[in-house]
This record gives structure tokens, sequence and C-alpha cells, in this order.
């Protein structure tokens, strides 16, 4: 695959996704093992007054506008354990909701649709294929330049917002995971993400315990999102959009810059808020490349529903199969001059980014840093200063941590909660 200059052009971006997926997303998926996971948790601490703590509200308070406090519905507790493939994970529950299992199972659906995509050799063989014109429509409008790597990311995503939305399944008509999984999917509420929401949103606010979303039961049984959701939604999506072509405006007209130029300036300030938008011609709505609809050889596609479906299958064949078990918490080991360590909710390229600029600024020397086993290595100066890199990250809403424990072997017996 040779590479041309790179052309910004979300509808063809998205076009070549179909194109590739159309034919066949992953093969056939083999029945989870059974597996028991053990994990810790803790509960969440709000501010004194408030149901947010610290970090949900000065997130709020920079990235949410308009959006208000009381718009937003909070974990209950953060938990913390290892999946099938050794990688420290957190995640975030609500006690009066579906508890630990949904986000415990979803990473394990992620992983084994993952597997789908890496053994799927046709796949494979379209992506080498691609002309340059489409690599550069890619490497122009995309974060992750890699097909497969954009398809592994769109699955990590879906399940993401599962997990997120669980937070509200006590206000949902659905009583267990399996329910709520295929209410989600019956309902549209992934359609809703891609086209309401903006993707630094889901990613920062789910990492952080949050959700800004309300949900109404439908007479049919299904959800939807609330009006006043939708309208807070979209005001801002269109402040995020605004804040990026202003930014850009400045840096391209006032600064004299050159699109690349000011992205490589501005890059943090535009990563936070997509520099995608930030090339938006003017006027213009985003939509998730997934969910724009495409006529492939005379036939109507859409790849959102296609990777919803098979998520959700994935998803409830796993929860099937597995038990959770909470074990204590134990005082995380190591001194304060280990070099390694791991940031579980490091989901993209983006994230990357984002952990190496928050390390440098530290003057902390980021030697390696691994998207898919989740793992850092940095150069600290000293166990406070470890400590202080820690706690920058959390305040970023990145949980790092020592490594866990391996899990327990799963036996044969043991029945699903």
């Amino acid at each position: 695959m040779t590479g041309s200059d790179p052309r910004y052009d979300r509808r063809a971006a998205s076009r070549v996704l179909a194109a590739l997926a159309r034919p066949g997303l992953g093969g056939s998926v083999a029945t989870p093992p059974v597996r028991r996971i053990e994990y810790t948790s803790a509960a969440l601490q709000p501010e004194t007054g408030s149901h947010l703590t610290l970090s949900q509200r000065l997130y709020l308070e920079r990235f949410m506008r308009p959006c208000r406090a009381d718009q937003v519905t909070s974990a209950t507790h953060r938990m913390a354990w290892t999946d099938s493939e050794g990688v420290p994970n957190t995640g975030h529950f609500h006690s009066g909701g579906l508890g630990p299992i949904v986000p415990i199972a979803m990473r394990e659906a992620v992983l084994t649709l993952w597997h789908t995509l890496r053994a799927d050799t046709a796949l494979a063989q379209r992506v080498s294929g691609l002309s340059a014109r489409d690599a550069a429509v890619l490497e122009g409008t995309t974060t992750d330049h890699d097909p497969i790597e954009i398809f592994r990311v769109g699955i990590e995503a879906t399940g993401r917002a599962l997990a997120q939305h669980a937070l509200l399944a006590r206000w949902t008509p659905y009583r267990t995971p399996t329910e709520f999984a295929a209410g989600m999917r019956d309902s549209g509420i992934y359609a809703a993400v891609a086209t309401r929401w903006y993707w630094e949103l889901q990613a920062s606010s789910y990492r952080r315990g949050m959700i800004a979303v309300t949900l109404a039961t439908q007479p049919d049984g299904t959800v939807r999102y609330s009006l006043e959701t939708v309208a807070t939604l979209r005001a801002m999506k269109d402040t995020t959009i605004e804040d990026a072509h202003r930014i850009m405006r400045r840096a391209t007209h006032a600064e004299g810059l050159s699109v690349a130029d000011a992205i490589t300036k501005y890059h943090d300030e535009l990563d936070l808020i997509s520099r995608q938008y930030a090339l938006l011609p003017p006027g213009t709505r985003p939509a998730c490349l997934a969910a724009m609809p495409h006529q492939l050889d005379g036939e109507h596609y859409s790849l959102l529903p296609v990777v919803v479906d098979k998520f959700t299958e994935v998803f409830i064949a796993t929860v099937a199969r597995l038990t959770v078990v909470e074990i204590a918490d134990e005082v995380e080991t190591g001194s304060g001059e280990d070099r390694v360590f791991y940031v579980p909710d490091m989901s993209c390229k983006h994230c990357v980014r984002t952990i190496t600029g928050v390390l440098e600024s530290m003057d902390i020397g980021v030697q390696e840093v691994d998207l898919v086993s989740k793992r850092v290595i940095a150069e600290f100066r000293s166990p406070r200063n470890r400590q202080r890199a820690f706690e920058a990250l959390r305040d970023g809403g990145y949980n790092p941590t020592v490594e866990l424990p391996a899990p327990s072997e799963p036996t044969p017996t043991e029945s699903a909660v």
C-alpha cells in the first residue's frame, strides 16, 4: 500500500471503510470459554454537597458546556481487574444497576472480536490492496490511519458505549446484562451515540465514570434519549466544533500557519477536542464514519449496525459463561523507582499522545507506550515524582496502576452470575 498526499474527506473515508468491511468483518466467533475473573472495587468519593467527584466536575466545567451537573449521572464505584489476556483494566459501575459484570464482559467481548479481526486474512488482503488515493483519505481524515486499527478502536468504542450506558440501567426496563445489551441494540442507542455525541466526550466521560444522558422508556419497551438530552448533546457538540474552528482560524489566518503547522503547534488544544472538527467546512455537521450509509454494489450498507449486532451477540454469549468475584483490594506493590506501569483506560492513539504529553510536560522521559498491553515505561526521578505523575494522569481521567495479579484459571464447572 503506497501513500499519497493526505486529504480530509469524511464521506470518502467512511466509504473506504465500508467497502473493506462489507464482504465480511471478521470470521465466525467461537463459543467463549467458561471464565472466572476477580475484581476489586472502591466507592467513588464525591465532593461535599455534590454527586460528582472533583475530576468529573472539572471535566464538566471545562469541556461539557452548556451541560449542567444535574444532567450527569455518576458511577458509584471504580473497579479494577485483569482480563483473560493478562492486561490490567479499570472501569466503573453503579451499585443500583447491573454491577461489575457489564464492564468485565464487555472487555472480554472486545478481546474476542479483536481476535477475529486479526485472524481475518481476507480483510488483511483487502487492506493491503488499498489504492494510494484511499490510503491518503484515511491518513488525512482519521486519527488511527490503519483500517484494522480503526475497526479495532470502533469495536472498543461500541463496548465502551454499552458499559457507560449501563450506569443508567436501573432507569430502564432491562433487568439483566443480556436484556440490557439487547435493549441497547434494539433501541438504536449506538446510532444515537454515533450521531449525537462527539468522540472525545464519550471517551473522557467514560474514563471518569459519568454520563450526560437521560433515557426515556417508549410504549414498545425500547428506550430513547430524552428531548433534553438530545438538545444538550447537540449544544455540547456545536460548542466543541466552534472551539476547534476558532483555534484553527487563529492559527491559519492571524498567525499565517499552514493547516499542518497549525495542528502541530496547537496539538494539545486540538487533540482534546478532535482535530477532525477543526478541519470541517463551516456549517457542516459531522457524523460518525461508521454510521454513514452507502450504496455498494447496488445495495444499501452501513458499517455501524454490523459491528453492533456482532458485538451484542458476543457479549451475550460471554455473559452466559462468565463468573465475576470481588476480592479484597491490596495496596499496590513496587518501589517509586519502578519504570513500568499500566493505563487500562488507554484505548487509541489519542490516548497515547495525551499520556505521553502529560509525562513529558513533567520532564519525565517516556521510553514506551504500548497501546495493546496498556503498558507504559517511563523514567521517574523519585518515588514522589512517580506519585505526582500518577495524580496528573488521574486528573486527566486516566487510572494508572501497577501490574495486577494474573486471573484465576477457569474451571469447567463454574456457572455465570
